[in-house]
């Protein structure tokens, strides 16, 4: 029998009311496939009646047969376990959506009153860690387009061991085989209406320096607004992580209204969309997507009339995130190694 830590078992329980999850939709928006993910409200599914019933047995009692086996991802005695489909789709498809991975109080009471005082101004990260990713130079950061804010944790440490943190740890840990830290944190919201507000296509790993071998990586991209295509989703190209060398990447071309293309720290890679058929993949507040290194992926403008608001953890191993601060390397904007040297890097591929 494998007990699981301590802590696992200790976590405070909160309340286990959520809304029932409908299985995903098809749809499409043009010529884009996309996949709906919605949340009902009303009598509670199947799903949830089968995770209140597995409540009953502690988590720490749960063997990791029965966990793997679980027919669905979700929340168990605060733990979130990761179903044996989920974690082959991860392998499959470069990326995962797993949903229910926060409820709805733990979203008003521990992710959004922080998210909103880095919104305000009331905690702001230093220098370039706080910047306009849509490129504007121009703007005040409460007038920001693509609002983004580096190594949030670092700069409101309080925020450290929340329970998205803890999750999102065991969520990693299930997807990438163990030894996962946490790399880096990222606040990402787009401004209502913002045509600019976009993510090119791209692969994290372009903008990562190879100092080892070593590159697996789970990104958890939290919704704290339900994300659709209208407001700019996360989109991908499903098993383009399994090409075998990284794709070609350059600085986005920037628009006139921004000074150069170093003010926004933006790679881009072609990607012909009618021949690829990239999905757009629309999730719920509180659901998460997590991907790994090399799938090709981006966002869309936010064409919306509300914010469309998100939380980036990322996560790889133990021994890749001790040799990237060994060099000095911590994704801070700020850090002396500047984002030339990882566009000739790509370049030179």
């Amino acid at each position: 029998m494998t007990i699981a830590a301590p802590l696992a078992c200790a976590r405070l329980v909160v309340s286990e009311s959520r809304s029932a999850i409908s299985r995903p939709t098809g749809g499409s928006v043009g010529s884009l496939k996309v996949l709906k993910f919605k949340v009902n409200g009303g009598v509670p599914s199947t799903f949830c009646l089968s995770r209140c019933r597995r409540l009953s047995t502690p988590r720490c009692a749960l063997n990791e047969t029965q966990s793997a086996e679980a027919d669905k991802s979700g929340v168990f005695d605060q733990e979130y376990i990761v179903s044996q489909l989920d974690k082959e789709a991860f392998q499959r498809d470069g990326y995962v959506h797993l949903r229910g991975v926060l409820s709805e109080e733990e979203l008003a009471t521990i992710i959004e009153p922080v998210y909103t005082k880095f919104m305000t101004g009331e905690l702001k990260p230093e220098g370039r860690d706080l910047c306009d990713m849509s490129g504007a130079t121009n703007l005040s950061p409460e007038d920001f387009k693509l609002f983004n804010a580096m190594l949030p944790r670092k700069y409101y440490p309080s925020w450290q061991g929340n329970v998205f943190e803890l999750r999102c740890q065991s969520i990693a840990d299930q997807l990438c085989q163990g030894d996962m830290m946490i790399d880096y944190d990222q606040i990402l919201a787009k401004r209502p209406l913002s045509e600019d507000a976009t993510f090119a296509w791209h692969q994290d790993m372009a903008y990562w320096p190879p100092f080892t071998k070593e590159h697996a990586t789970a990104t958890c991209w939290l919704a704290l607004d339900d994300s659709t295509v209208q407001n700019g989703c996360m989109r991908f190209l499903p098993g383009s992580h399994k090409e075998p060398e990284l794709r070609r990447h350059s600085p986005v071309k920037l628009a006139s209204s921004r000074m150069d293309d170093e003010s926004s720290h933006a790679l881009c890679t072609e990607v012909d969309e009618e021949k690829e058929k990239p999905l757009y993949v629309e999730i719920s507040r509180g659901d998460i997507t997590v991907h790994n290194e090399n799938v090709v992926h981006g966002s869309g403008p936010n064409r919306s009339e509300g914010w469309r608001r998100a939380y980036v953890l990322a996560f790889r191993k133990r021994s890749t995130v001790e040799e990237e601060r060994k060099h000095g390397f911590t994704h801070s904007h700020n850090d002396t190694f500047n984002w030339d040297q990882y566009h000739d890097w790509v370049n030179d591929q």
